[in-house]
Parts: C-alpha cells; structure tokens; sequence
C-alpha cells in the first residue's frame, strides 16, 4: 500500500511540474508575441475587433501634442486613413502617418482587443497593407484634391502638385478654392517626416 502510495505522489509530483512548465512556456510566448507589436497592430486590432461603434474611435495624441479623434476605416504599411471626429459632429476624411501618433488613448474596452493583434508579416500582407504613405499622397495629387496639411505649428491648405521619395510639393491657395496659376498663393516643399496629419 505505502509503494501504490509513493508513486501516486510521484505521479502527481511530476504532472505539477509538467503543468508549471507548460504555463511558463506559454508565458513566454506570449511575452515574445507582445514585444513584437507595433502600434499598426494594436491599432489594426482595435479595428478588427468588431466593437461597438463608440470603442472604434480612436484618441490619438500626435508628435506635436494636439489630440484627435479618429475612427480608422483602411490601413496601409506606414499610414491609415479614417474619418475624423469633431464636435459639429462632421467626420472629414484624414490620412494620418503612423509616424506622426506619439500616443493612443485607450478606454477599458479597448485594451484587450488591441492586444489580440499579430505582428505585420510583410509577405503575407495584402496589397493595400503593403502600400506606403507615398502612394496615397500621389493618389492624391493624381486626383488634385484640395488638402490640409498639418504640420508641427502650421496648417497648410492647398493642392499637391507632386510626390517625391520623402517629401511633397503643395501648391497652396485659399480653401474652398480650386488651385489655379492665378489664386496659388505660394509653392512649398514638405518633408513627409513632417506630416502629422492629411485632412481632406
């Protein structure tokens, strides 16, 4: 009886063991899956994620410190397009480069989805998830599409002229105005590294 015992003991001794490692294993993995998130991901996740209409705005802080509010509606590689929200209740069409988010604000609600995220995968991604913030700029200037631009400190509205490797040229002229020779008040050259925010 005391050996039938023992090896009860044992047997249970050893499933402890086996359980503890299998956890710690898959704590493991799951750190290294979360250190491979980026903000796309997060972000990306939120939307995926099939919430009600209010958790899929977004409260995103920008590298100048201002704050919008946002509810992504397509994604690209380096950028995603939305509609932005503002107090009159209009959602604007905005372009906002990942570069340019030094924040998300999250409520309760959104914590876990955005962490259901995967890490981008390059070569599996579809084609608008592989395309750059270049693209859309020159899908815009194809287009000539009136814009706003914001800038550290600066709102600039025109139309794009043309789309460089990192930077773009804007014609700007008054809003609500078409840009022609006559009403284009000045030619600038913005770096793309710049650009905080696309409203259009």
């Amino acid at each position: 009886m005391r050996w039938d015992n023992l090896f009860d003991d044992l047997e249970s001794q050893l499933e402890r063991e086996i359980t503890a490692e299998e956890i710690d294993l898959q704590a493991e993995e799951e750190r290294l899956r979360l250190a491979r998130l980026g903000i796309r991901d997060r972000i990306l996740a939120i939307h995926d994620a099939g919430l009600p209409e209010g958790e899929r705005m977004l409260r995103l802080v920008l590298s100048d410190g201002s704050r919008i509010r946002v509810v992504p509606v397509a994604f690209g590689r380096d950028w995603f397009s939305g509609e932005l929200v503002d107090e009159s209740g209009r959602k604007p069409g905005c372009i906002v480069p990942l570069d340019a988010v030094a924040g998300v604000i999250l409520s309760r609600g959104q914590i876990a989805p955005s962490l259901t995220g995967t890490p981008a995968d390059e070569s599996s991604a579809t084609l608008s998830a592989r395309l750059g913030l270049g693209f859309v700029l020159r899908d815009l200037c194809r287009r000539r599409r009136p814009l706003d631009l914001h800038l550290a400190g600066a709102v600039l509205h025109g139309t794009l002229d043309r789309v460089g490797r990192d930077h773009c040229d804007l014609a700007l002229h008054e809003a609500g105005g078409v840009r022609r020779e006559a009403s284009v008040t000045e030619f600038r050259v913005v770096r793309m590294s710049q650009l905080l925010l696309v409203k259009l």
